[in-house]
């Protein structure tokens, strides 16, 4: 990554990636708690991204005292949010630095983290597996998986890869594959047999490359264009019906929902302002919205 753009982004606390309600088996949530609680910021430090868990969602943070996305503390650290209580599910060990999107197969939880990808055995939290990236790739920043097929976005790159999650008690040794390239790929979905992926400028400067991609063909993937207005575009997530699609911005920092069938986009109003909404996770008719530089979970009906 060019010395700019790492400069930029530690300026301008970017950070990235998504989720939704009906991808990798993301089930229901007790909503009780939720009407009474707006903002979760309790045991929570810089946090990137949310994935659900048994009736809760995992929260991913940083832990650091200044908020940088490129950095190799290891006081990253997973919380999990319940009816209104915040737990540290995963504490500090020095494996995770600034932890961003999440995957669970089979009790095992995958996590991006800089230029790694993280693989706890939920049942023991023991020493984790480590699947190493390139180099160059310092912003592994979202995954999701096609049954045994795991992809990881990497935003500085503009680099998808994909791992063969046959095994997901075996993958020290496994080897990431490039699938595609696409330019600044962030936050990632699958619906109805489609990836979609939000684009973010590694760079700072958004160009007509910076929308939302949709590919149809995983076995010979051509990227094409889904949304042609161009953003900052960071977490993506699917409603429970599959109708809306919900993007996040970070310039302006804000949300739209986009119509599955005509493509219309219009801005979606929450109760909070925005610094900086990253990797949104949707649940029966709630989002749970990241905000990453003010350190908390903004929950918010549909």
């Amino acid at each position: 990554m060019r010395m700019y753009k790492i400069i930029y982004l530690l300026i301008l606390v970017i950070c990235f990636p998504a989720i939704s309600c009906q991808n990798n088996s993301k089930q229901k949530s007790n909503e009780s708690a939720e009407n009474q609680h707006s903002v979760i910021n309790e045991n929570i430090r810089f946090c990137e991204s949310t994935y659900p868990y048994k009736e809760g969602i995992l929260i991913g943070n940083f832990g650091t005292e200044q908020l940088n996305p490129l950095n190799d503390e290891g006081k990253g650290y997973i919380s999990y949010y319940k009816d209104g209580v915040t737990n540290i599910f995963i504490a500090s060990d020095g494996n995770l630095s600034a932890p961003k999107g999440m995957y669970i197969k089979d009790n095992y939880l995958f996590i991006c983290d800089v230029n790694k990808i993280v693989i706890y055995n939920i049942s023991i939290l023991g020493d984790p597996q480590i699947i190493t990236f390139p180099e160059d790739d310092l912003f592994i920043n979202d995954l999701v998986a096609n049954e045994n097929t795991l992809y990881a976005s990497v935003t500085n790159t503009g680099r998808i890869y994909q791992i063969d999650i046959t095994d997901p008690a075996n993958l020290n040794d496994a080897t990431p594959v490039k699938w595609v390239d696409i330019t600044g790929p962030n936050g990632l979905i699958i619906n109805n047999g489609a990836m979609y992926i939000a684009s973010y400028p590694a760079d700072g400067n958004t160009t007509e490359a910076n929308v939302i991609y949709e590919i149809t063909d995983f076995a010979n993937p051509v990227p094409a264009k889904f949304i042609t207005i161009s953003g900052q575009y960071d977490g993506i997530a699917m409603s429970c019906d599959q109708k809306t699609m919900y993007i996040t911005n970070w310039s302006p920092a804000g949300i739209s929902a986009i119509d599955m069938k005509t493509k219309q986009i219009t801005p979606f109003t929450i109760k909070e302002n925005l610094a900086g909404p990253a990797d949104i996770t949707v649940i029966d008719e709630t989002m749970y919205i990241p905000d990453l530089p003010n350190s908390r979970v903004i929950i918010q009906p549909l």
